[in-house]
């Protein structure tokens, strides 16, 4: 007997070959790769652990008496392309479960080397007590995650759509992170020339390039959390000149941006206007992600 077949034929603990619903995420997995779900096997186990009350790992445990019905409208949701976390009201980034829904912007695993690469900038400044400043934060993950894992830095977050700042008050509960409602580029004045670190993941898809947007973007993440100009750069040549205004000399800006833009960020934080170092760095699937500069004095 191969050990596939083994596997298929052992009985469970509650004596079935097979539990019901690890049988219904089979199809529901089936459900979602037809509908074009990016991650089909992950969302079905996800929406079963999350009506279930219990964790993927754990499915099996499920005995075939408590299967609920429910998972069956999580299923259908997804399957039009509603995102995942929009259904559960839960994403997870880095070390954090965030609340999400509808009107703030989902965070997504490429921004975790994002903020990997910052937390290690601010540790290797060697400064007691580092002051961190996250533009556009949406539901606050960056700037969470930074005051988690860096445990004496003092963090900012600013946010201009009033829907997302009020998901980042809830995410931000209890924690040290200050929040403030306003436009990233002229954000703070009172902190100009103090900040250690500048960090942003803004938007910067082409208006041109609408079509093409996954629908679980296009469809339910804001607007204004999306496009940004003709060529998706509008708004991170704004950042360029809110960054040099906020950071110290020496300070750095780490601004995520589309796989497609690597080599043309770099170029907006040039060394005429104040800036050294600049250079792309790939995400873990080794695709330019996100661009840095040190600032300089001028």
């Amino acid at each position: 007997m191969t050990a596939s077949s083994a596997s298929s034929s052992s009985p469970s603990p509650g004596g079935s070959a097979r539990s019901l619903l690890l049988a219904e995420v089979a199809r529901a997995t089936q459900r979602l790769a037809d509908a074009g779900v990016p991650s089909p096997r992950f969302d079905a186990e996800e929406l079963a652990a999350f009506v279930h009350g219990t964790e993927r790992p754990k499915l099996h445990t499920v005995p075939d008496g408590d299967f609920d019905a429910r998972y069956w409208e999580a299923v259908a949701r997804r399957e039009a392309r509603e995102p995942l976390q929009h259904i559960t009201g839960r994403a997870f980034f880095r070390y954090l479960e965030l609340q999400v829904g509808p009107g703030v912007f989902v965070p997504r695993p490429e921004t975790e080397s994002v903020v990997g690469w910052a937390i290690d900038a601010v540790r290797a400044m060697d400064v007691v007590e580092p002051l961190i400043v996250d533009l556009c934060t949406g539901s606050g993950a960056i700037a969470l995650a930074l005051a988690q894992e860096v445990p004496r830095s003092r963090v900012h977050a600013v946010e201009l759509d009033e829907a997302a700042l009020e998901w980042a008050r809830r995410n931000a509960e209890g924690s040290r992170v200050v929040l403030h409602h306003g436009d990233a580029r002229t954000a703070l004045p009172e902190l100009s020339g103090q900040v250690d670190l500048v960090i942003s993941n803004p938007p910067y898809i082409p208006l041109t390039e609408w079509e093409h947007v996954a629908p679980e973007a296009r469809d339910y993440d804001p607007q204004l959390a999306l496009f940004s100009g003709e060529d998706g750069l509008e708004m991170i040549r704004g950042l360029e000149r809110a960054a040099h205004r906020l950071l110290r000399p020496g300070g750095m800006v780490v601004v995520e941006h589309a796989d497609t833009q690597g080599g043309q960020v770099p170029w907006i934080f040039t060394e005429d206007r104040g800036w050294a170092d600049a250079a792309d760095h790939p995400d873990l699937n080794n695709r330019p992600r996100f661009a840095t500069a040190r600032r300089v004095a001028r």
